[in-house]
């Protein structure tokens, strides 16, 4: 299949490594021109080198703090200035930490609002005006499975990205006029260091995973590029009558039936 996206510009958001970088990878396999952002310059720019060479398409790396409204601004317009369009924002953040509700601070329901909720609602709104003059575009968050089914400790995830399946709800309403569609993809659990930091500490790796995987249907945990596949989907032409949806990538994980 054809997914339209040769010279599409796409700005990809902690994507130095992870989810991030397996989307960049996806979108510039399929010849968009990927813009990675993350904080770390060192690391950032190491990935866009490495993609670049697998793809044989220019990467551009932009050190970015999603909470920072300063930087988001810089990277939006030195995107523009080079580029001239916007046409896809995948908006992606570092999960808030876990632990129960009582051990969460005011200064952590703070931190979480800003990075995973304010951040997607400040860079939706930079990346309007480019989509809007393009004549479409594409917003595709990156959230959680907990919006589907509740994982313990995950207060501060849940309620957050929640907030972000509301607001995706509402933008897919008013921006379908312009030809801008908004989704969420909802990873399970996906083969990423942030899983792999989850393993208690004196285990076997490999036999972790596979105790990890015994409730999952199809027996495995998720590759980053099989949910990256499902990104490049939604950014295509092809997605184009998709909006206002949430879709799980778990393996058949959520026995919910909706």
């Amino acid at each position: 299949m054809n997914l339209y996206l040769n010279n599409k510009v796409a700005i990809v958001l902690a994507a130095s490594k992870g989810l991030g970088r397996a989307i960049a990878t996806a979108l510039s396999a399929e010849g968009a021109k990927v813009i990675i952002g993350s904080r770390d310059e060192v690391e950032l720019k190491k990935t866009a080198d490495e993609i670049s060479m697998q793809t044989g398409n220019e990467v551009i790396a932009i050190p970015v703090d999603v909470v920072n409204a300063d930087q988001v601004e810089h990277l939006i317009q030195t995107t523009v200035v080079r580029f001239g369009s916007i046409d896809i924002l995948v908006n992606n953040s570092g999960g808030p930490s876990f632990n129960k509700f009582e051990n969460f601070k005011d200064e952590d329901w703070e931190q979480a609002f800003e990075l995973t909720l304010k951040s997607f609602a400040r860079l939706s709104r930079s990346v309007l005006p480019y989509m809007k003059q393009a004549g479409g575009g594409r917003i595709i968050n990156i959230i959680s499975g907990s919006v589907k089914s509740v994982l313990p400790n995950s207060v501060l995830s849940t309620s957050m990205r929640m907030g972000v399946v509301g607001m995706a709800k509402l933008l897919a309403d008013e921006l379908g006029p312009y030809n801008i569609t908004v989704n969420n993809v909802a990873p399970g659990m996906i083969l990423t260091d942030r899983l792999k930091h989850t393993l208690p500490k004196d285990a076997d790796p490999e036999q972790a995973l596979k105790e990890r995987a015994k409730n999952i249907p199809l027996g495995r945990i998720g590759k980053p590029e099989e949910l990256a596949s499902l990104v490049a989907f939604l950014a295509s032409e092809p997605a184009a009558y998709i909006s206002g949806t949430t879709i799980q990538v778990d393996g058949g994980a959520n026995r919910g039936i909706f």
